[in-house]
């Protein structure tokens, strides 16, 4: 009996240790993970000077190395209004990190089988087939150019709409004549569903030819749709039952329509509420037709921690498998290559390539920010980032309301947190 007892004792020694070692994104200090704390803070500080200087509101920053949550700091305001301080667990738009979350769950998809990427769109969407390209004339006499509608040479494929070359684009970001009629058609103004989105793009001329250049765009959205004709369900339906629930994402939605989590909704200054023209600030408490899988999230830092913690496992967290690892290989491969032209407006920039739904790091230098070749990242318009890095089996989520300023907090954040690091990964 005694010894039934001590190999019982043994057995359930091992599975707490198992759990304990397994438990992702528990805290560490810095240290313990080859990151300097007296650094870090230098983070903390510059966030802090900022808003003091009513720069920004407020920010959350969150660095894991090596499945360990190493600095994780809340600064500033909430809210601008209220004053109320700003927490870890705050609700931040996050637009266009919402592209991301969309690819892995159209992945997931292509991992069931449901679909090939070299497919066109208009086998599922058929609307999209046939479209027109069109092409500005200039005027020999110095006047105003003209549209030519000019047939599309081949159909946009679904891995055109994961890497931005479907020849589709956004209204809100640099001239030309289609981005003028995208604007004008005001084709997202009223929050439609998805399926209706489709439709409007669908009556609108494509900005380049299908495969030949890379454009930021409404290609995710669509994407999004994609998602909900194969699996028969909305995009959050599918999104919620296959990744949110399964890894934890608990605060992620495209609306926060629960009163009791109202209160912790992040907010810009009220003259920094604009990333576009005719591009504003949504207000996540009212629920909409629209769930936009290029940029109608909202979530918290932690929530987008643990789907980057998946991404960095290869698919995997806490037991749960939501991709192979060939499959997280492959979206974080550069797609684009040489055939097909970055465009004027390559939000990428040098020395990166696009992936399924990541920008890619090609090249060690070239770029004006540090990093690691294959780290791959986006952010979002409203101020949001996130990068993750394998060689260094490390990643950064940052959170902030600020459109004018995201850019720039982009590079200083990358430069402080490489500058931090002491020790190679293991």
């Amino acid at each position: 009996m005694r010894a039934k007892t001590l190999l019982l004792a043994v057995f359930l020694c091992v599975v707490t240790a198992t759990a304990v070692g397994a438990q992702s994104l528990a805290p560490a200090k810095p240290e313990q993970v080859g990151l300097s704390s007296e650094r870090l803070q230098r983070i903390t500080d510059s966030l802090k000077a900022d808003v003091d200087k009513k720069i920004i509101p407020g920010a959350v920053i969150l660095v894991a190395r090596q499945g360990k949550i190493a600095f994780f700091e809340a600064v500033g305001v909430r809210d601008p209004a209220t004053r109320v301080p700003m927490t870890k667990d705050t609700i931040f738009r996050i637009y266009s990190m919402s592209k991301p979350i969309t690819s892995v769950s159209a992945m997931m998809l292509w991992e069931d089988g449901r679909f090939n990427l070299s497919e066109p769109v208009s086998k599922y969407l058929p609307q999209m087939g046939d479209l027109k390209v069109g092409v500005e004339k200039p005027d020999p006499n110095g006047g105003q150019p003209t549209l030519e509608l000019v047939p599309a040479k081949r159909d946009m494929t679904i891995q055109d709409l994961f890497r931005h070359t479907s020849g589709l684009t956004y209204g809100f970001f640099g001239p030309g004549l289609v981005k003028r009629m995208y604007a004008e058609a005001k084709v997202w103004s009223d929050y439609p569903s998805n399926a209706e989105l489709v439709d409007r793009l669908a009556k609108l001329p494509l900005l380049y030819q299908p495969g030949t250049t890379w454009d930021y765009s409404h290609a995710t959205d669509v994407l999004g749709r994609l998602v909900e004709v194969i699996s028969r369900q909305s995009l959050y339906q599918f999104e919620k039952e296959r990744l949110l629930d399964p890894i934890g994402m608990k605060d992620t939605s495209f609306y926060v329509t629960d009163k009791t989590k109202q209160s912790r909704i992040a907010e810009p200054f009220l003259d920094d509420r604009s990333f576009g023209a005719g591009a504003e600030f949504n207000d996540p408490r009212v629920a909409q037709a629209a769930e936009s899988g290029g940029g109608g999230m909202v979530g918290t830092a932690m929530d987008y921690a643990r789907f980057l913690q998946m991404l960095l496992n290869g698919g995997t967290i806490d037991g749960k498998r939501i991709l192979g690892p060939k499959t997280v290989a492959y979206m974080t491969a550069d797609h684009v290559g040489t055939a097909i032209s970055p465009g004027p407006l390559y939000l990428p920039g040098p020395g990166f390539g696009f992936g399924l739904g990541f920008a890619v790091r090609k090249d060690a230098g070239v770029s004006a920010f540090a990093g690691s070749v294959g780290e791959y990242n986006w952010g979002g318009a409203g101020g949001t980032y996130f990068w993750v890095d394998p060689k260094e089996d490390m990643f950064v989520v940052f959170m902030m309301q600020s459109p004018k300023h995201r850019v720039p907090y982009r590079y200083l954040l990358k430069d402080m947190v490489y500058a931090a690091i002491t020790k190679p990964s293991k």
